[in-house]
């Protein structure tokens, strides 16, 4: 199947983007969500490493082009829908989030006490990651 082929089975929303989610190969765990536009899955696909599109910036994002933690790209999947990607990747460092933690998804709903929790602990201080 040729490259064009490839990205044309994606379904880009008006932006010409598709959300992304990552997840941890070895465990499952989710670790964020990003965008990819054509270019950011292109390369992707042909370094086997996460490469994101940013919204904010406008422009390809290298996962770890600051931080060093970079992710391994395992699998790719498509959803049913065609509108959805889910990367499987092996995280450098064990950190993908810019906060510090795992995940970016560190807080989670306590029905209990009817409020967000922490819920993973910073494993490295964002000021030593992001040095100026």
């Amino acid at each position: 199947m040729s490259e064009a082929e490839i990205l044309s089975r994606i379904c880009w929303d008006e932006q010409g983007l598709v959300p992304v989610i990552a997840q941890e190969h070895a465990t499952g765990d989710v670790l964020m969500f990003a965008w990819m536009n054509r270019e950011a899955l292109q390369k992707t696909l042909a370094l086997r490493r996460a490469v994101y599109f940013s919204r904010s910036r406008k422009k390809l994002w290298f996962k770890g082009e600051e931080s060093g933690h970079t992710q391994h790209v395992v699998s790719v999947r498509v959803d049913c829908d065609q509108d959805v990607l889910l990367l499987q990747v092996v995280q450098d460092g064990g950190i993908a989030c810019h906060t510090g933690r795992k995940s970016c998804f560190f807080e989670a709903y306590d029905f209990e006490q009817q409020q967000w929790c922490v819920t993973e602990p910073v494993l490295k201080s964002p000021d030593d990651i992001y040095q100026k």
